[in-house]
């Protein structure tokens, strides 16, 4: 039986040929259930969500040879058994560069075939990527807009955990009226988990329940300065953490992380079932 693949099996780190003819093979799906495990999910997670890529360096040939540019989002819905590395996404955007393809509609229905194919690693796709285009007319109209929500950012704190993830600096008023709050911080900050490049970004907490401590929340967000994990896994992190410790009756979490390599990974966990956060980038990415 082939062993699973793991982040160091991936193109991460390593030198690579960039081909410029259009190869699916080049996706490199890494499972969701390892990184799951290490914080107590095993089997059917308790939230939902997607995890939301824009890919600002797409191109294309046309049938007569004239190169063609667009953005894409892609939705990755986080029931998938495997995320996608992201170097392996853009040598497989890449590819796309010297391939002529008669339309945009086209381009767009490989990528939602090829993303779904490989979030389920070839087996029966239970939940289709989502992919939109966006033309050059349009480019013009996308919105930059930050996080809403309180800015725990505000608080003058001080900050003494940094090396790994302190869910026991999270706690919160259980004796007093339940709120409903929406929060943010620009200082979250991890390292990917093979190269250790740093990754930044900004995230937003919504709930309901038991008043969460900010300053607490604020020192356990940045506690993930040198953690090494990819973006979506610590997100799971984040919500399974703030979930445990502060009980909330409702729960999301949403990361915009800046890009890198012409993409960005936006993940998003809830405990209930809900639309999607609005896919808008903010002024870092």
């Amino acid at each position: 039986m082939t062993p699973p693949a793991t982040p160091h099996d991936s193109p991460l780190g390593r030198a690579s040929a960039y081909v410029d003819q259009y190869d699916p093979a080049l996706l490199f799906p890494i499972a969701r259930a390892p990184q799951r495990q290490q914080i107590g999910i095993h089997g059917q997670p308790r939230f939902f969500g997607a995890d939301w890529w824009t890919a600002y360096e797409l191109s294309w040939l046309n049938a007569r040879g004239k190169p063609q540019v667009a953005m894409a989002h892609v939705m990755v819905p986080c029931d998938s058994s495997h995320i996608i590395e992201s170097k392996s996404f853009k040598l497989y955007l890449n590819s796309f560069n010297g391939t002529r393809i008669d339309s945009a509609d086209e381009v767009a229905r490989r990528l939602r075939e090829d993303v779904s194919a490989a979030i389920w690693r070839g087996g029966p796709v239970q939940a289709s990527a989502g992919v939109r285009l966006i033309a050059p007319d349009d480019f013009d109209r996308q919105v930059v807009h930050e996080l809403d929500g309180l800015n725990l950012d505000r608080l003058d704190i001080d900050c003494e955990a940094w090396e790994h993830p302190a869910p026991d600096l999270l706690s919160a008023a259980f004796d007093e009226q339940p709120v409903e709050e929406t929060l943010s911080s620009r200082l979250l900050k991890s390292n990917c988990p093979v190269t250790g490049q740093p990754d930044w970004g900004s995230v937003q907490i919504r709930y309901a329940g038991p008043q969460i401590d900010q300053a607490g929340l604020l020192r356990s967000l940045i506690s993930f300065r040198r953690h090494n994990d990819f973006h979506e896994h610590c997100v799971e992190r984040m919500f399974t953490d703030i979930w445990e410790r502060c009980r909330p009756a409702r729960l999301s979490v949403y990361a915009r992380y800046t890009r890198r390599g012409g993409l960005d990974i936006n993940p998003w966990r809830t405990s209930h079932p809900g639309p999607l956060p609005a896919n808008v980038r903010t002024a870092r990415q």
